[in-house]
């Protein structure tokens, strides 16, 4: 039985590791759930393992907006106490607090 745990959690604010851009988590899957074919245009020598925590962010770099997968393994928390500008946390969030988003939703 696989036993996983993210590390991050909804409304946090995190960076990738490698590229420059950073964002706010809104959901998480247990492990890789994208198609095979997305997996497999992922550079090989940077593929990521699919048994662990990916998250699905609403990312920012200096040029764009956007959404992005990413492995927990290539994020780590963002404490700059910056806020993101996503233009579609207000959809999802409540106002930057205490450097995190609350939830604007109800959870099942």
């Amino acid at each position: 039985m696989l036993k996983t745990r993210a590390k991050y959690h909804l409304g946090q604010v995190v960076k990738h590791r490698k590229h420059t851009f950073r964002g706010v988590v809104f959901d998480v899957d247990a492990t890789y759930s994208k198609t095979e074919e997305w997996y497999d245009n992922i550079p090989e020598a940077s593929r990521p393992e699919k048994d662990q925590p990916f998250y699905h962010l609403l990312a920012e770099n200096e040029e764009s907006y956007y959404l992005a997968y990413v492995s927990e393994q290539n994020l780590i928390a963002d404490y700059s106490g910056v806020p993101v500008e996503h233009p579609d946390l207000p959809d999802l969030f409540g106002p930057f607090e205490d450097g995190t988003y609350p939830l604007h939703f109800q959870l099942n």
